[in-house]
């Protein structure tokens, strides 16, 4: 057991989904450490780079943390077309001066990137080694934070996951919930196919593999961790309105209608294939991906 003066593990976000699926399981997972959140405005992905310094030089001096989880981004995928300076900031610059300070400490980093790295061509499961070739800001931005993490050179965990949707905060199951008690009937795109992925799985995830980052190090790294098994949007839609009339939580599914990306043009460009092969993550940690059904259930059961 370690002690009560055990160091700290410092998350950097606070509101984001993945950030409050940390903050409410780490009691559980990480009993003998405490969770220490930094979010605006003491730590500013956004800040200037010389303002950002000086934000983690202190914070880090100060805690002396064993480990650091970022869980901060910019993830508006469409706004960031019209916002590429700030998206760039947080996404790319400031995790690179987050992980030039870890690495300076050798403090071991937990970063999360995102399946927008890939151009979505084809139809089989990315591979870390893959090439990458973002179609918009967002993915832009998220690679360029990788390589910056990458050229820090210090020990990482970079999960690239996908989908995202979780207890806390918006995202696509919060969004069918409500256009499912508003409408009749619903269109969804059904040539996107990814895997959706509960921020509670990852935090889950990052909480398991902390305390041996810190104690015995791991096989450091980029790992694709998403949902499985694959499926498409619509899919993904038709699961939720039939759990959330099992539990209650809508009296009737709308009639779902699929129909190509083409006819729900938005500012950005989405992958159409977002699949992230999982098993060398698997090989290396002996964790299991996480099934989406069941943690769309256990989502949905909490908002019962």
């Amino acid at each position: 057991m370690a002690s009560s003066a055990a160091a700290p593990v410092l998350l950097i976000g606070r509101s984001g989904q993945v950030a409050s699926a940390l903050q409410a399981l780490a009691p559980a997972l990480l009993p003998d450490r405490p969770l220490v959140v930094a979010g605006r405005p003491e730590i500013d992905l956004a800040a200037p780079s010389g303002e950002l310094v000086q934000q983690l030089e202190a914070l880090l001096d100060q805690l002396k943390p064993a480990l650091v989880i970022n869980a901060a981004a910019y993830t508006a995928v469409d706004r960031a077309e019209s916002e590429p300076e700030l998206a760039q900031a947080v996404n790319a610059v400031g995790v690179g001066v987050l992980a030039q300070a870890c690495a300076a400490r050798d403090l071991p980093l937990m970063h999360l990137s995102t399946d927008y790295v890939f151009n979505g061509c084809g139809d089989s499961p990315w591979r870390e080694e893959d090439p990458t070739g973002p179609l918009g800001v967002y993915g832009a931005t998220k690679l360029a934070g990788e390589e910056a993490l990458r050229a820090a050179a210090g020990p990482h965990l970079l999960l690239r996951v996908s989908w995202v949707f979780g207890i806390q905060g918006a995202n696509f199951v919060r969004t069918m919930l409500r256009l499912g008690g508003e409408r009749l009937a619903l269109s969804v795109v059904d040539d996107q196919i990814g895997g959706p992925t509960s921020a509670e799985a990852i935090a889950r995830t990052l909480l398991q593999l902390a305390e041996p980052a810190i104690t015995a190090g791991l096989p450091w790294g980029t790992y694709h961790y998403a949902g499985q098994p694959a499926v498409s949007w619509h899919d993904f839609a038709a699961a939720i309105f039939a759990e959330a009339v099992d539990l209650g939580l809508l009296e009737r599914a709308p009639a779902l209608s699929a129909i190509p990306s083409s006819a729900y043009p938005t500012p950005a460009a989405r992958p159409a294939n977002s699949r992230l092969d999982g098993s060398r993550f698997e090989a290396a940690f002996g964790l299991p991906l996480p099934n989406w059904r069941e943690d769309l259930r256990q989502c949905l059961e909490a908002w019962q």
